[in-house]
């Protein structure tokens, strides 16, 4: 049971934004789990939660994602995560558990979350899909509110 919390402690993690409480050790943990992931490594992570929002009821029909790249992708999540906690962080997952239990776990991995979306986020092209709205903002009611 211990081993399913600290697993959704990490997928909570990876899909939640960061929030300000954390202990020093959960920030040693997020700031050293960033510095050993490479840019294909946060594409990968992006794509994983990109392919898991995709489930979603709400939005699935929107989705042609193989059960196969499904697979794939988690396979090399679980595998990069192993990494990152047993041979790149080892002493600071270890303190940030001790120190925060699973939520200290959650608050690290909150972070590389960030940092994989930051990577997607900086690509043109998906900025500007997702700024395409502005065209149909109504102009005048926001300067009437902040002029």
């Amino acid at each position: 049971m211990k081993r399913y919390f600290f697993v959704i402690s990490i997928i909570a993690g990876l899909l939640t934004p960061v929030g300000a409480h954390a202990g020093p050790q959960a920030y040693e943990l997020g700031a050293c789990l960033t510095d050993a992931l490479n840019g294909k490594e946060r594409k990968s992570l992006a794509k994983w939660i990109f392919f898991g929002m995709s489930a979603h009821s709400s939005i699935e029909q929107y989705s042609n994602i193989s059960a196969e790249d499904i697979e794939t992708s988690d396979r090399y999540v679980g595998y990069l995560v192993t990494r990152l906690l047993t041979e790149n962080c080892p002493g600071q997952a270890k303190l940030a558990f001790e120190e925060g239990g699973t939520g200290g776990i959650e608050y690290a991995f909150r972070v590389v979350g960030q940092v994989a979306m930051q990577e997607i986020m900086a690509e043109p092209g998906v900025s500007q899909s997702l700024g395409a709205f502005e065209k149909y903002l109504d102009r005048d009611r926001f300067n009437q509110i902040f002029q």
